[in-house]
């Protein structure tokens, strides 16, 4: 990525964008965005984790000319990082995800967005443009026809690919949220599902910390003004009523492999590739072979879903190895250093995303603090290849690392 700007002199790393960000944002939504769940370890594991790993530089190797840019979507990165879809991003600064994208489309990285965005898919995509691709995060709904009404509107908007969601069966517990009561504040509206746009239940996020609905709900209004999770009554699954809401119908537990990624990979074909985020485990990469999804983003919701899950640099090299090259594999989580997009590189990764960053970027001075975040990053991913003695990302292997255990020894990958 080009790089002519001159430095923010109060924001030279990505911890301090952190700490601009939290004096821009109120409590409630610095909340939401920082929180994860329960006690908080895998979120704090999820960072942690690449301090196990220690680059192994080499050197005289002329690196005069390097080259961060890699292939995605059909498409050229500037770096090998994109921007994950992260929900209501008007929280952060009032353009929200409009701010973003322009951001993207002038550093050349891919951009993720939610389907709880604050901006319409449409709009999103028009502040794009052609130059860079973009992907759709969807929530498979167990009421297919939102999802369908969703999925076909991405096609006509040229998105390149759908990340379906795969580790919210239910929600994790997220204290804060909880605590605060947080609703999504008055004017904004999640503004891909236009006939809840009016309704109280279209501003709320969390209500009760991702606890199932009592079979009492059977028993409660149906107005269509509020939205009511799914339940079973030990005969027969109910799904959800009501408006669509993030605590109401993003969880879903009747997922599962057969029938609806079939469902979905036929939905969106041949326009759309279809991806899973949330794998962790190399037996679920071989379950993803097996029913010829498009690519992997090893992910655990940023800590926010399982507490005690594996760091998602650690769930890495598993998943890399059972897919053994035959589709590509993106982390996300964690990453707040070029040297962290080194690490995952060398342990497997084709590609990775970033989320909090973002929004810290975005709160501290929306599309400029967005183009902030990239430019430190790619900027340290830069420096880190040069000084370890690559000029190609695929040339990033595991030779390239070691790992420290708990005594202070070195072993090599």
């Amino acid at each position: 990525m080009a790089n002519d700007k001159p430095h923010d002199l109060n924001c030279l790393t990505i911890r301090e964008l952190e700490k601009h960000a939290e004096l821009r944002m109120d409590k409630q939504t610095r909340d939401y965005y920082n929180e994860g769940a329960d006690s908080g370890s895998t979120l704090l594991e999820n960072t942690t984790a690449y301090n196990k790993y220690r680059i192994r530089p080499r050197v005289l190797r002329d690196i005069s000319q390097i080259d961060t840019s890699v292939s995605v979507f059909g498409k050229r990165n500037s770096i090998p990082i994109g921007v994950a879809p992260t929900a209501m991003q008007c929280l952060a600064h009032p353009d929200g995800e409009i701010a973003t994208a322009r951001a993207c489309k002038e550093a050349g990285v891919a951009m993720g967005v939610s389907s709880f965005a604050t901006s319409t898919l449409e709009d999103v995509a028009g502040a794009i443009g052609d130059t860079i691709p973009y992907v759709l995060q969807l929530y498979l709904f167990e009421e297919r026809e939102h999802s369908r009404k969703l999925i076909q509107r991405a096609k006509k908007a040229g998105y390149k690919a759908v990340f379906l969601t795969v580790d919210t069966p239910m929600l994790g517990r997220r204290n804060l949220e909880i605590r605060n009561q947080f609703k999504l504040p008055k004017p904004y509206k999640i503004a891909n599902f236009n006939e809840d746009s009016d309704s109280a239940a279209a501003g709320t996020v969390m209500s009760g910390g991702g606890a199932p609905q009592e079979k009492s709900a059977e028993k409660t209004s149906t107005s269509t003004s509020t939205s009511k999770q799914g339940y079973h009554d030990d005969t027969l699954r109910h799904p959800p009523t009501g408006p669509v809401s993030f605590h109401s119908h993003a969880p879903n537990p009747t997922l599962c492999w057969d029938k609806d990624i079939r469902w979905l990979r036929n939905e969106c074909a041949p326009e759309m590739e279809v991806w899973v985020k949330g794998i962790a485990t190399a037996e679920d990469a071989l379950l993803a072979l097996h029913h010829d999804v498009s690519g992997i983003i090893v992910s655990n919701h940023g800590g926010r879903q399982l507490d005690g899950a594996l760091a998602t640099i650690d769930a890495l090299p598993e998943v890399v190895d059972a897919v053994g090259g035959k589709i590509p594999v993106h982390v996300d989580g964690g990453i707040r250093h070029g040297t962290d997009v080194f690490k995952a590189l060398a342990l497997g990764a084709d590609f990775v995303w970033v989320g909090r960053p973002v929004l810290w970027g975005l709160a501290y001075r929306g599309e400029e603090g967005v183009g902030l975040c990239l430019r430190l990053l790619g900027d340290e991913v830069r420096l880190c290849m040069g000084l370890a003695g690559c000029t190609r990302v695929g040339d990033v292997g595991k030779e390239y690392l070691v790992k420290v255990d708990r005594s202070g020894f070195l072993s090599r990958l």
